[in-house]
């Protein structure tokens, strides 16, 4: 078995400007993972999105679930740095869409609506989203560091919490497009 490897804070930092440069008006779905159980991960080709059970199959419902963090979306650049270029590592950071897209808090403040393919539309919550003990242990204290300064909070390289306006089919390639 091959040694995970974890990226260092200058490699991660030295990063920045690509991370930066992911589209802001319209984006792309890059990845839908759904979490079937805990620390369980399925990759889809498409999913259905609904105002009452975010993405369905997801084990989001079960428990304590916040109505404010139905579906988390992370920017797939971001995934892709942490995980040292490994894409079959992304599912580990435990969000549900992958996105090539610019999710600050500049381009998608809280209360911004994004619409990904023809139906599915979410709206940004305030509630933050931060890494935790599994963050650490997958992509390391300097990947949990970076995606948590003040840089990485801004960009929201840790990923946003939204939650499930308009129900509809969702699939890998689908277009994101920032619609309030």
């Amino acid at each position: 078995m091959s040694e995970i490897k974890h990226m260092p804070t200058a490699e991660l930092e030295h990063a920045l400007s690509h991370l930066q440069a992911a589209p802001s008006s319209e984006g792309r779905l890059e990845m839908i993972v759904r979490r079937p159980a805990e620390d369980g991960r399925e990759q889809l080709d498409s999913g259905q999105l609904s105002v009452t059970d975010g993405l369905v199959g997801d084990n989001w419902i079960k428990g304590r679930a916040n109505p404010d963090c139905q579906l988390t979306l992370m920017n797939s650049r971001a995934a892709d740095l942490v995980a040292a270029g490994d894409r079959t590592r992304w599912e580990l950071a435990g969000d549900q869409l992958y996105v090539d897209f610019d999710i600050s808090d500049a381009n998608l403040p809280a209360g911004t609506r994004v619409q990904i393919g023809a139906e599915a539309v979410v709206e940004v919550t305030a509630e933050p989203h931060t890494g935790c003990e599994k963050f650490i242990s997958r992509f390391g204290l300097d990947a949990m560091k970076f995606v948590n300064s003040e840089t990485g909070r801004s960009l929201n390289l840790r990923g946003i919490n939204t939650k499930v306006i308009t129900a509809g089919e969702i699939r890998v390639g689908d277009n994101l497009t920032k619609t309030a």
